[in-house]
């Protein structure tokens, strides 16, 4: 049994924050640096708090853990027992602690703490461990509160018990857990305070009968030391393929992808109908805000990424174009971050997750309305993708299935995204950007490929 002193574990107690923080200080410094969804990989962590502290059960804490890097502004200051945290990240951690660790869960082991409360203790990411991924599934199955932590559930659906977990492998900016190949549950990893809008918008659309997004079963969240969602329980579909790699399937063998792109489009328009029905509209005339926000996140990319900065001043065009061109479709709820490993094909139908939007950028700039245009773009984007991992490079393939797509959008949405070529252009060109940084950042070996687009989108201005 794994060796814990719970009278030591309260949240409420700024010794107790201490104490652990003296146990886990060292470890989390080495350890979140290198995990897939920690933003700040590029430099060291300097600051390092606990927001919150909750004993899910005997031997696995759940925490919300401040971290503050140098030249990295986080979303927000916040506030703790121990005292104001200024700008900065929050993190969900779910963390386990045993004397004797299984072999199994060598891969997710932080470490041996060394002094304080768990001096002696092995601590790993419990979300490896099935047992506290099943008790996890117990908490959502027989909602209630474990001290800030709060479990809900649609009190129509009934969950079964006993199924099985497993961590899915993906490089993702959170964690999944698939029970028993009929549940998925996404934990976030970087909290913002608020609605996560991967558990408004599924839930929003299931309101408007929409069945091209799984609606959420159940989810958890926080009220200390701000109110956010944790984690969202949705239906997993165990027999469907991501968009992704049915394409790069279709690459390699040389067939053709344009009736699947269009029908991709189709279930694009679909979705964003269902959300123009279920959220306010915005304005017509948000194009010299969106200018603005394109030429300023343009200019922070190029002075991370030198390659992007002989560029900068043909892209800068396609963003002015933006003030004079058609202001296009109103702003309204968006996917935000649309591309193909973010749609599901199960048997002859398309379906669309994570809504969550880019987790780098504040929650309420998620929340807001944007073009629909904004969605197209990443998707024509995500074409481009594909076609360039095949040597040698297939444009024509790219340009058929931007074609297709389009058409199948326009086709539902009663407007056709090719003739708002201008509001196109720049949010592609919006999204280059978008990839060159993360690229740099995260895949420098793929850097080549959002480079290239950035080349054609300032020189030929396509």
């Amino acid at each position: 049994m794994p060796k814990t002193a719970p009278a030591l574990f309260r949240p409420s107690s700024d010794g107790a924050a201490a104490g652990l923080m003296t146990s886990l200080a060292g470890l989390l410094r080495e350890w979140l640096p290198r995990q897939r969804w920690f933003a700040g990989k590029d430099r060291p962590v300097t600051d390092l708090g606990l927001l919150s502290m909750t004993e899910l059960y005997p031997g696995c804490l759940h925490l919300l853990v401040h971290t503050g890097q140098p030249g990295h502004t986080g979303p927000f200051g916040v506030s703790s027992p121990g005292g104001v945290h200024p700008a900065g990240d929050c993190y969900q951690l779910l963390l386990g602690l045993r004397e004797h660790p299984a072999p199994r869960l060598s891969r997710a082991l932080l470490g041996q703490a060394q002094e304080g409360p768990l001096a002696g203790l092995t601590v790993y990411d419990a979300l490896y461990d099935p047992r506290s991924a099943q008790l996890l599934l117990e908490r959502l199955r027989h909602p209630g509160a474990a001290g800030p932590l709060h479990f809900e559930a649609d009190p129509t659906m009934r969950i079964p018990a006993g199924l099985a977990p497993r961590l899915l492998d993906a490089e993702q900016s959170n964690s999944s857990l698939v029970y028993g190949d009929e549940y998925i549950l996404k934990v976030f990893r970087r909290i913002q305070p608020g609605v996560n809008p991967d558990l408004e918008v599924p839930g929003a659309l299931a309101g408007q009968g929409c069945g091209r997004v799984p609606a959420p079963v159940a989810w958890f969240r926080t009220t200390q030391p701000f109110a956010a969602t944790l984690g969202v329980l949705q239906p997993f579909l165990p027999d469907a393929s991501d968009g992704w790699t049915l394409a790069l399937g279709a690459l390699a063998a040389g067939h053709d992808f344009t009736a699947q792109a269009h029908e991709l489009g189709q279930a694009t328009a679909e979705v964003h109908l269902a959300l123009a029905s279920a959220f306010p509209a915005g304005a017509h005339d948000e194009n010299g805000r969106t200018a603005a926000a394109m030429t300023e996140r343009l200019d922070a990319a190029a002075r991370c990424v030198p390659a992007l900065r002989p560029f900068v001043p043909g892209l800068r065009t396609a963003f002015r174009a933006v003030l004079s061109c058609d202001v296009g479709p109103p702003a309204q709820r968006v996917h935000g971050d649309l591309h193909l490993g973010q749609v599901l094909r199960a048997g002859r139908e398309w379906f669309v997750i994570d809504f969550e939007g880019e987790p780098s950028r504040p929650l309420a700039e998620r929340c807001g309305t944007q073009s629909p245009v904004r969605d197209i773009a990443g998707m024509l984007r995500s074409f481009d993708y594909a076609a360039r991992q095949r040597r040698p490079w297939r444009p024509e393939w790219a340009r058929r299935c931007r074609e297709a797509y389009c058409a199948g959008y326009a086709g539902r949405a009663g407007w056709d995204p090719r003739k708002k070529h201008g509001l196109l252009r720049a949010y592609e060109t919006d999204r280059a950007v978008y990839e060159v940084l993360y690229e740099a950042r995260h895949r420098p070996a793929w850097l080549p490929v959002p480079m290239a687009a950035i080349e054609r989108l300032a020189v030929r201005g396509d």
